[in-house]
């Protein structure tokens, strides 16, 4: 499938989709996963930063050279050591899977829940602080953490 087709498919289930996705176990899918998602957070701020450089301002270039330097450069690595952080745990607990599938249940729960966070940055673009941007952001973050720990639990309990 593709990979637009699997993120749809994964607000229906996300396991399933992880499970196609870890098929063949090559890290530089993983990486190009992690990076096409980085890139999709660093897109989603745009109109926030825009907005806060028409209200402040500030360059709106420099707002967006810091986010282009922690989304794309920073959080990579970041969410690499998440990622075996999370799995050194489950193992603690008797996780079964192999760091290259606790790796793909983190980058994959980021790109498959880019859709909600470009709508959250549209919301924080075009309205500002409010309720429905803080709903927005909540939904963005419990749909990112619904993938990461469905997929999480499902490859270390040795489903996947």
């Amino acid at each position: 499938m593709s990979v637009m087709a699997d993120i749809a498919a994964s607000y229906r289930g996300p396991v399933p989709v992880l499970r196609r996705r870890i098929a063949g176990e090559q890290e530089s899918r993983a990486l190009a996963i992690l990076m096409a998602g980085c890139v999709l957070l660093f897109i989603a701020q745009w109109p926030r930063l825009s907005r806060q450089a028409f209200e402040t301002g500030a360059e709106v270039q420099m707002l967006i050279g810091g986010s282009l330097m922690a989304l794309v450069f920073m959080l990579p690595l970041i969410l690499y050591v998440l990622a075996g952080l999370s799995h050194a745990i489950a193992r603690v607990f008797g996780g079964k899977a192999t760091p290259y599938a606790a790796r793909m249940a983190l980058f994959w729960a980021l790109l498959a829940s880019a859709p909600v966070f470009l709508l959250n940055g549209l919301m924080e673009g075009f309205i500002g602080p409010s309720l429905q941007t803080s709903l927005t952001s909540a939904l963005a973050l419990v749909v990112f953490l619904w993938f990461w720990l469905a997929g999480l639990f499902a490859v270390e309990r040795g489903t996947s």
